[in-house]
This record gives C-alpha cells, sequence and structure tokens, in this order.
C-alpha cells in the first residue's frame, strides 16, 4: 500500500550541495549489545555492520524492510553517557532542546502499537491526529528513553 505524502518544492540540482542525501540518525546508548537486543528482538531491525571507534562499539542498523534508512547505535564508553532529558511525557520532552526523536513511518499506527505493547515495548504516547500535517503519530521509546515516532499518513 503506497501511502500519500508530502509534495516536496523542487529538487535544487544546481546547489552546491545537490550530492547530500539523508544516510542515518545516531542514538547514544551505554550499552550496543543491550540497544541491539531491543532494536532487533522488538522492531525486527536488521544489524547492517558494527565496529569498535576508540572504546565505543558502534551498529548501523536498518527497519525490517528499508534499505534507505539507517539508525547508527553509539554503545559502551567511559565515561558512560549521562541522561540529560528526563522525559515523563511528549509535552515535557518538547521542553529540551537538542536530538528529540526519529520517525518510523507505518501503515497503521493503532497496529503498530498494539504489536510494541504486545512485545513489551513503553509507549510514551498514545496514537492522535495531528490535522496539521494529515497525520496519526504515536510515539514510544527504547530502554534508555530515546523517543521513536511512528506516522501514519492520513488521506
Amino acid at each position: 500500500m503506497h501511502m500519500a505524502d508530502f509534495i516536496p518544492p523542487a529538487k535544487n540540482a544546481n546547489s552546491p550541495f545537490a550530492d547530500m542525501r539523508g544516510h542515518h540518525v545516531a542514538v547514544r546508548t551505554p550499552d550496543l549489545e543491550s540497544a541491539l537486543a531491543f532494536y532487533v528482538e522488538k522492531l525486527d531491525f536488521r544489524v547492517v555492520a558494527t565496529w569498535d571507534y576508540a572504546d565505543e562499539k558502534l551498529a548501523y542498523i536498518a527497519p525490517a524492510n528499508d534499505d534507505r534508512f539507517y539508525v547508527e547505535i553509539l554503545g559502551g564508553g567511559e565515561p558512560a553517557p549521562t541522561e540529560v532529558r528526563p522525559y515523563t511525557d511528549l509535552a515535557d520532552s518538547l521542553k529540551y532542546r537538542g536530538y528529540h526523536h526519529f520517525c518510523l513511518n507505518v501503515e497503521s499506527v493503532e497496529q503498530t502499537v498494539a504489536k510494541l505493547r504486545a512485545r513489551g515495548v513503553t509507549i510514551v504516547t498514545e496514537p492522535f491526529v495531528l490535522p496539521a500535517i494529515s497525520r496519526k503519530l504515536a510515539f514510544f521509546c527504547d530502554p534508555f528513553g530515546n523517543l521513536i515516532e511512528l506516522a501514519e499518513v492520513l488521506t
């Protein structure tokens, strides 16, 4: 099923930055193995590559059926990362600057939330409709509190 989406303005092939393409978003966690276990076991992500960088362990992961978007997981390292955004809910999370979330498009937010809940995933914000962008949205988090948005394009 193809979902309708925004119609972007014309591409600018004459830009000096015309070669830029989105590739990944990075998420810092204290432990690569437990982060990978969550993304692989709960979300069916695939591990694309793993490597070491100094005393950290890193990985690129991709959704079950998408080779165009990666999440880079940065784990380990001393000192371990500290939490600076203690989200209590979606409204509270908007008080903090910096990285907020990444978004995954799905065909049905309601069905995806039900599947995540069945796998023990913490749902932060139950599905709601945002008419301004014609989407149904929900938010969940990984074991370290990093927010992930689900979006269903409404037609």
